[in-house]
């Protein structure tokens, strides 16, 4: 036999709240996140970037 749908609970101010905190601390912590990766990922590029002092770039005999 099908089950019949179930309607939600009424909506209280408390619930809603609750709600509107939990979805501005996750919208806060996804952009941190965001701009700790971007720095990260800058930081990452300018060492790539810049020349090595000493012995010229040369390829490496492989660890295998």
């Amino acid at each position: 036999m099908p089950k019949t749908p179930k309607s939600s609970p009424p909506k209280t101010a408390k619930t809603k709240a609750n709600r509107a905190k939990r979805r501005r601390l996750l919208l806060a912590m996804r952009l941190t996140v965001q701009k700790e990766k971007a720095e990260r990922a800058e930081r990452h590029a300018n060492i790539r970037q810049a020349p090595r002092a000493g012995k010229p770039r040369t390829r490496r005999a492989s660890r295998r």
